[in-house]
């Protein structure tokens, strides 16, 4: 019998049984004010005053009022290049540990987000928070005993001015507690590996020692983990060298695209639980097995706002207008997707982290990842978010009975002048007929969007597609950016990009 593994079941069940429900509405209420509380001494709480807003009968309309909204650029600029120079009480009291590294979507340069001890002991908590959750999803008590591979950046941090810098995965991955190191693959020293390509050999060679139960990453680093193990054993399907592998805590990007090619792999079904882990901050998990939407974590020194996501509120470059209205947690609804605002216990304020969402039950505080705001493609009134594009890929895959793991789009003029969306598919089969696939992905738009159902009417002329190997898209962000981690394709580029994007494929 697997006496630990019911010994930590039982823990589980007993948090499950004591705990009450959550109002996250009062937790965020608790959570503004313990933030403003520990921040009014700062230079940022001095200069806005967070003493006046303490006192003011309604906290959260006074913060919304005396704060502008801060993308990273403006913030950074504003702020926390101070950081950088040694000073400190800046956003957030006290001296700094680390600076979390993103290039997201947004090319090679990397952003440098402040992530403070406060911060990793809130992302520790929400992590326990994921943990107890799971008594709702009733595994067995030996899951408990398993392995868990953590499949993100490497943890050996980089020292830069006395401060530590890598992605948010190897910040975290480095500050595990001590008594789960135990459970935690592929180990400290494959963990340190910097090279992506290194690691995953050294996993793929190391495979038959463990005994995985759960995955953590983003889906297509782990969908290549995966393929790199099963080709290097000759295997049929990962349940072959890990056949206790019970759940995939899938983060940073929507699973959905990946669906298929991700159980395509397995060799029979796996638990999968979306999480949504950001450079600046562990934001949201799934803490129930009927429903993939996520809890905001309310309680866990993160305050949430809601923009409502409408293109009057946008600027070009993706940052909001200062004029965009906000609600908060008490007044938003559900079937609109908001412009996601946070402010944190790492000295964010007001800050877009550029996702836009929609809420699946309100009550629970439960959301779904909806899209970028960068990446809403508006062109000539098309009004398509990422959602909508998933949601055809997924049609595509069904129809034509492929895998389709990656895409990217760019609306712009053909060479008859009219205005067109050009789309790159990574499918597994790259005999598709292109003209076929474009009219069946015009289609499934036109029935999803009646926004672009009306622009197909008049000024967008059409849909063309270039159907390509997917490794192509993991070549261009292992050249542009880097492999693994937090990495992620963009899905909407501008033209400039985009003809980067088209040079690389004709080259490659």
């Amino acid at each position: 019998m697997a006496i630990l593994g019911s010994i930590i079941k039982g823990i589980i069940d007993l948090q499950g049984v004591f705990s009450s429900e959550v109002n996250h509405i009062e937790a965020q209420q608790t959570v503004l004010k313990d933030l403003l509380n520990k921040a009014k001494n700062t230079q940022f709480g001095k200069h806005y005053n967070f003493e006046a807003i303490l006192n003011a009968d309604n906290i959260e309309k006074a913060f919304a009022d005396a704060v502008p909204y801060f993308d990273y650029d403006q913030i950074n600029d504003a702020w926390w290049h101070k950081l950088h120079d040694g000073e400190t009480d800046v956003t957030w009291p006290g001296e700094l540990s680390y600076f979390a590294l993103s290039s997201g979507t947004t090319g090679k340069t990397s952003k440098r987000i402040p992530v403070t001890d406060d911060m990793v002991d809130a992302i520790r908590s929400s992590g326990i928070k994921q943990v107890l959750s799971l008594n709702n999803f009733d595994f067995p008590a030996d899951f408990f005993e398993k392995e868990i591979m953590m499949l993100g950046s490497s943890t050996d941090l980089e020292e830069n001015n006395e401060f530590l810098e890598g992605e948010i995965s190897g910040i975290s991955a480095s500050n595990i507690p001590f008594w789960f190191k135990g459970y935690y693959k592929p180990g400290e020293n494959i963990a340190k590996i910097d090279d992506w390509d290194d690691r995953v050999q050294r996993i793929a060679e190391r495979a038959k020692d463990w005994d995985i139960g759960a995955l953590s990453g983003i889906p297509s680093w782990i969908e290549l983990m995966l393929q790199k193990v099963i080709d290097y054993h000759n295997l049929n399907n990962i349940h072959e060298i890990w056949p206790n592998l019970t759940v995939y805590t899938s983060g940073g990007v929507a699973f959905g695209p990946y669906e298929k090619s991700f159980h395509a792999l397995m060799g029979k079904p796996v638990t999968v639980i979306d999480t949504y882990l950001a450079s600046e901050g562990y934001l949201a998990t799934q803490v129930r097995p009927e429903t993939d939407a996520m809890q905001l974590n309310t309680e866990q020194g993160i305050y949430f706002e809601f923009v409502p996501f409408k293109p009057e509120y946008i600027n070009p470059d993706g940052s909001l207008s200062q004029d965009a209205p906000v609600v908060t947690l008490s007044d938003v609804e559900l079937n609109q997707d908001y412009v996601l605002i946070i402010s944190t216990v790492s000295g964010a304020w007001r800050y877009l982290i550029g996702d836009t969402i929609e809420f699946t039950d309100v009550e629970r505080a439960e959301i779904k990842i909806t899209g970028r705001t960068k990446f809403f493609l508006n062109t000539v009134g098309s009004q398509l978010s990422v959602n909508k594009m998933d949601a055809a890929m997924k049609g595509l895959e069904a129809h034509f009975k492929t895998k389709i793991t990656e895409y990217t789009i760019c609306a712009k003029r053909g060479e008859d002048d009219e205005f067109y969306h050009f789309w790159y598919i990574g499918a597994d089969n790259e005999n598709l007929n292109e003209e076929e696939v474009a009219e069946a992905l015009d289609n499934l738009l036109k029935e999803a969007n009646k926004n672009y159902k009306v622009a197909r009417s008049k000024a967008l002329h059409g849909v063309k597609v270039k159907i390509i190997n997917p490794e192509m898209f993991h070549e261009w962000n292992a050249e542009n950016k880097k492999k693994g981690g937090q990495v992620k394709m963009e899905r909407v580029m501008g033209e400039d990009k985009f003809e980067t994007w088209e040079n690389f494929i004709e080259k490659n």
